[in-house]
């Protein structure tokens, strides 16, 4: 009988995410508030039933009655955060909240399949992360003086990657993080969001060679102290979101053109310099032929996608704990063998939603740093996205980047957050925006009212 709830389950889930993922690309064909109003309830209708399908399976597996009690303490945080949006900040985001709470929802329930003790700590520091965060829209309103602390963001962030070079502890061979009081924190996680306020406070006003010089010298010396860190796969995300910025705010085709093949000429000499480098590249190549050593997490993964099929072996009923650090870098293979392929697709289409709510809202702001800056985070989180699962179905050589608001890592959710909650921020400025244009509008043209 377990067997057939099981099996069940995983049909009931991916139909519940196949709705959910429809919905979140249907909502832009809808131009009236009141159909997007009915399709956000659908929403988030379908998040609770996944949410609750799942942690039944798990105890279902289990049978431990503490998995249910965690389901209700996390059912009550997503009331309370879906529930806060609505009362503090009318014209905020729906969409963005729906998709932040379902992505978490999916990593707890992978996290608590793989590691009951980590999922309990991922939901504390969501649940401190949230606190924080909720306040981060009421400040983008009311603070103005952020686009005025350029060298500030600048001086900070160099400072703690240069702080994570000199004594950060050694992960796969790159210093990400260190710890203060037994709590691990990864510098570059928000120092890539004090990065882009730096970048868009650079070349939000003036643009000329001098201050692109400038700005490329002092972005350039994040990513070499991320280099000389080993951490390339967050080099490769300051320096991207570094050339798609300064792409746009110059609009000068040269810059884009010099920044890729400069890239392309970093590579090759990381390549050369770092074995850290060349291992992964090998394992990218030709990981069967290395699967002993250095091939051995790539070709987990790549088995555990195939088992999964289209639709999964179900929760808890695969072996993706054969795959090293999976709760982390791979937790997009887990869901994928467990959960299936069409419930991977979906993952992935809900994350190009919120990349395409980001670039939706930045082109829409008039003012032109906070344009910027929501281009550069909505980049931040693409991008980290793309590197993920592109690593983990070998795309592209892995990068040892997280799946954002989904993967075990408490720096990364807390930053991936933040992140939203400041694009909710600008979002309420766009709206008010037009509605303060609309009004003025009408003012000056009776026959509009």
């Amino acid at each position: 009988m377990s067997s057939i709830f099981c099996e069940a389950s995983k049909y009931l889930m991916i139909i519940f995410f196949a709705l959910y993922t429809w919905e979140c690309f249907s909502v832009f064909k809808r131009k009236t508030k009141e159909h997007q109003n009915t399709i956000f309830r659908r929403q988030i209708l379908l998040l609770f039933l996944l949410h609750l399908n799942g942690y039944m399976v798990l105890f279902d597996q289990t049978e431990n009655p503490k998995i249910f009690i965690f389901y209700g303490a996390q059912a009550v945080f997503f009331i309370i955060v879906i529930s806060s949006y609505k009362l503090l900040y009318e014209k905020s985001a729906q969409l963005l909240v729906n998709n932040m709470c379902m992505l978490m929802a999916i990593g707890f329930m992978i996290i608590s399949r793989l590691s009951y003790e980590k999922s309990i700590k991922q939901f504390t520091i969501a649940v401190g992360s949230m606190i924080l965060a909720l306040g981060i829209p009421f400040l983008i309103q009311k603070i103005s003086f952020i686009r005025k602390l350029t060298w500030l963001y600048a001086g900070a962030g160099l400072l703690a990657l240069a702080v994570v070079a000199a004594i950060g502890a050694a992960s796969y061979g790159a210093k990400i993080s260190f710890s203060i009081a037994g709590v691990t924190i990864q510098p570059s996680e928000f120092v890539k969001i004090i990065f882009v306020f730096f970048v868009a406070g650079m070349l939000y006003q003036k643009r000329g060679f001098k201050q692109v010089a400038i700005t490329t010298a002092v972005a350039a010396a994040h990513v070499i102290i991320l280099v000389v860190s080993k951490d390339l796969g967050g080099a490769l995300i300051f320096f991207v979101v570094y050339l798609v910025m300064l792409y746009v705010a110059t609009g000068n085709p040269f810059y884009f053109i010099g920044g890729l093949g400069s890239g392309c000429v970093a590579a090759m000499i990381a390549y050369r310099l770092f074995s850290h480098v060349r291992v992964r590249v090998v394992a990218w190549q030709d990981p069967l032929s290395v699967i002993e050593k250095e091939g051995y997490q790539i070709c987990q993964s790549l088995f555990a996608i195939g088992t999964g099929g289209w639709f999964g072996t179900g929760l808890n009923q695969g072996m993706p704990e054969k795959i090293p650090k999976v709760e982390q870098d791979v937790v997009f293979s887990a869901i994928s063998e467990e959960l299936g392929g069409i419930f991977a697709l979906c993952l992935i289409m809900v994350c190009m939603s919120c990349f395409l709510m980001f670039l939706n809202i930045a082109m829409q702001l008039k003012d032109r740093f906070y344009k910027l800056v929501a281009l550069g985070l909505g980049t931040t989180y693409g991008f980290q996205v793309f590197l993920t699962i592109g690593g983990v179905i070998k795309f592209i050589p892995s990068t040892g980047v997280t799946l954002p608001l989904v993967s075990y890592g408490g720096s990364s959710l807390l930053s991936t957050i933040i992140i939203f909650a400041i694009i909710q921020g600008f979002y309420i400025l766009r709206e008010r925006e037009g509605k303060e244009h609309g009004y003025k509008t009408a003012k000056n043209n009776p026959k509009e009212k």
